[in-house]
């Protein structure tokens, strides 16, 4: 019997991009799945998910949801894209400290054995080496991540608070890479790189607009592999010890982009940086030998499969699902 088998899992944000990625392996794992999440609809169907559609930043909703629960995984939450954030960077603020606040108490008092937060990579300060978990320093933040990044480092607190009061609860905090895969977002207004790239890929935009020179470098991870540390976390860290998934390699944005055009046979495509748009941290790699020791984690997708994947499920369910 596997860890998640017969056990009461709540995917806090299970219709969103991690969430549903979650819910499709817990199911496959034999979990008894419960999804709790203000959209109308999911992104999958299955008669065996417990649906409840509800309001996270609302305290009875968060009560209602974490009854009779077991594990919960906490990836409801306010995202969006550069622009977004650089316009408005308070729209991470509120509803996600509230959210994050209530689900840390309604879990608690309803007894909840463990509960996992993914925090974000964006809480390191700037590094030209892979940041380490103790490189942490509270306020030492890149500028542009100055909301959002505070917003994690608080919530991180928050998660660390309930396993030092008395009757702790278990409480792991992961900080991943940024992901991508399916079931990612590809709107226009609130994706990341990947997506947007994709999109005009796909969609065969002459000139293709690239955000900055290209030339910054990140680590990025497939969502599947993202998934399975993260299901490792739950299942093996049972005291505060926050831990970075990742995929321990790094890629420019203009390898990001080659690519997508190699996949998808764009050739002799037209390509225009704009460096009057919006960008972020210029360099962020992430050390993964905690997650390696602790958990026998290793990303095992290739960032070349993870791409082909990905466009393949865009083109097949989202082509004509997004304006």
């Amino acid at each position: 019997m596997n860890f998640f088998e017969n056990k009461r899992v709540l995917i806090a944000g299970g219709a969103g991009f991690i969430g549903t990625n979650l819910v499709k392996e817990l199911l496959r794992l034999g979990a008894k799945v419960r999804v709790a999440d203000c959209k109308k609809k999911l992104q999958i169907s299955d008669s065996d998910i417990d649906y409840l559609r509800c309001n996270l930043t609302v305290k009875a909703d968060c009560q209602r949801a974490v009854q009779n629960i077991d594990y919960v995984f906490m990836v409801a939450a306010n995202t969006s894209g550069a622009a977004v954030m650089e316009k408005t960077p308070l729209i991470h603020v509120t509803p996600n400290i509230i959210m994050n606040s209530l689900m840390l108490e309604a879990a608690y008092e309803a007894g909840v054995k463990k509960f996992l937060f993914p925090s974000s990579n964006t809480v390191y300060p700037i590094s030209g080496k892979p940041v380490k978990e103790n490189e942490m320093e509270y306020g030492n933040l890149f500028p542009k991540y100055y909301f959002v990044a505070w917003m994690k480092q608080f919530s991180e607190v928050l998660c660390e608070m309930y396993t030092k009061i008395k009757s702790p609860m278990k409480v792991v905090v992961v900080r991943p890479a940024n992901s991508y895969g399916p079931y990612d977002d590809f709107a226009w207004e609130t994706s990341h790189v990947i997506p947007a790239l994709i999109r005009k890929v796909v969609e065969r935009h002459n000139p293709i607009e690239v955000w900055g020179d290209g030339s910054d470098i990140k680590d990025f991870i497939f969502i599947g592999d993202l998934v399975q540390g993260m299901l490792l976390a739950m299942e093996k860290i049972d005291s505060f010890n926050p831990i970075n998934i990742a995929s321990g390699q790094s890629v420019t944005i203009k390898e990001i982009l080659n690519t997508i055009l190699e996949v998808d046979d764009y050739k002799d495509a037209k390509i225009v940086f704009n460096n009057q748009k919006p960008t972020m941290i210029p360099k962020r790699l992430i050390d993964t030998s905690m997650a390696k020791n602790l958990l026998g984690f290793e990303a095992k997708t290739s960032f070349l499969e993870g791409l082909k994947e990905t466009i393949t499920w865009y083109k097949e369910i989202c082509q004509n699902g997004y304006n």
